[in-house]
């Protein structure tokens, strides 16, 4: 039902696809040896780009056969091509000038000058990485579904509820009818009078949030267009949408990934708000000048005497 993004090397509009967001977003379904090869990877890519398939088994605690089936879970035909491109993205990263190691949690007595610089890195790192999972045509068959839409729902929980509120509050300013629902039973309510040619958008990382589920399929079994917004493709979200937009996360101590999230996440959002209003041009710059106009007259006037 989902249309999920190919799992290929780069997606041919010259943006390079970052395998270790790739291992990320298939972290829960990997259990077990695949599981410890995945976190190998992932704590110190370097030493695995620089590894023997023998020396990644050892490290792992597994074996070369598991390596090997890693690799071709990847969409790679072998260790060769999976060393080949770690090593490629690390020396992307450090001619990126990315020198902090964003694997390294911060600690209590870190200066805040350091802490920053975690911080940039980690959330540089994750938009790239969202750069190069994201399916651009994924985003322009949402784009032309929302900008026929009669009617947008949007549905999130907790902080993925705050992100879907920006996406709510955007498409409101240039005049698609939208809504966000934070209430269950509210959001059920919305999600029944939905139907064909309305759009709903759920939003979650894990793509695991029972009551997003729930409301997305609820929009869905009344013939709604249903969008998915989350960092895990086979997950439960992602596999009931009719379009998956994916993006990536780089956790740092006291911003697990649901939080380090966020920002990727207002990116695609933002992009798929822009490729909406690029749609509707005429009606979305007439509303955009008409609601800006309409707050004009509240904002402070400057040179008025105090």
């Amino acid at each position: 039902m989902a249309q999920h993004v190919t799992e290929a090397a780069g997606d041919g509009a010259g943006r390079p696809d970052s395998v270790l967001a790739r291992v990320r977003s298939r972290l829960p379904a990997f259990t077990g040896a695949l599981r410890r090869v995945a976190d190998q990877v992932l704590a110190d890519p370097a030493a695995a780009a620089r590894a023997t398939i023998v020396e990644l088994a050892e490290r792992s605690g597994t074996s070369p056969a598991t390596v090997t089936r890693f690799c071709r879970a990847l969409g790679f035909e072998g260790y060769a091509g999976l060393r080949l491109a770690i090593a490629a993205e690390t020396g992307r990263a450090r001619l990126a000038g990315w020198t902090v190691d964003i694997g390294r949690e911060i600690q209590p007595g870190d200066p805040l000058d350091r802490v920053l610089d975690q911080i940039m890195a980690a959330d540089t790192r994750a938009m790239h990485d969202t750069a190069a999972l994201l399916d651009l045509g994924a985003v322009e068959r949402a784009a032309a579904a929302i900008a026929a839409a009669a009617r947008v729902n949007v549905f999130g929980a907790s902080g993925s509820a705050l992100v879907g509120e920006e996406m709510r509050f955007s498409l409101h300013r240039i005049g698609v009818a939208a809504w966000a629902w934070r209430d269950l039973h509210e959001g059920l309510a919305g999600a029944a009078l939905l139907g064909p040619g309305d759009v709903a958008l759920g939003v979650s990382h894990s793509g695991e949030t029972r009551e997003t589920i729930e409301l997305l399929a609820e929009a869905g079994g009344h013939g709604a267009t249903t969008v998915a917004l989350t960092g895990f493709p086979r997950s439960p979200l992602a596999e009931l949408a009719d379009i998956v937009l994916l993006t990536a996360s780089q956790a740092t101590t006291f911003r697990p990934d649901a939080l380090s999230a966020r920002h990727p996440q207002l990116v695609v959002l933002d992009l798929l708000y822009i490729a909406v209003a690029q749609r509707t041009h005429a009606r979305a710059h007439a509303a955009f000048q008409r609601t800006a106009q309409a707050v004009d007259g509240h904002k402070s006037l400057r040179g008025a005497p105090s």
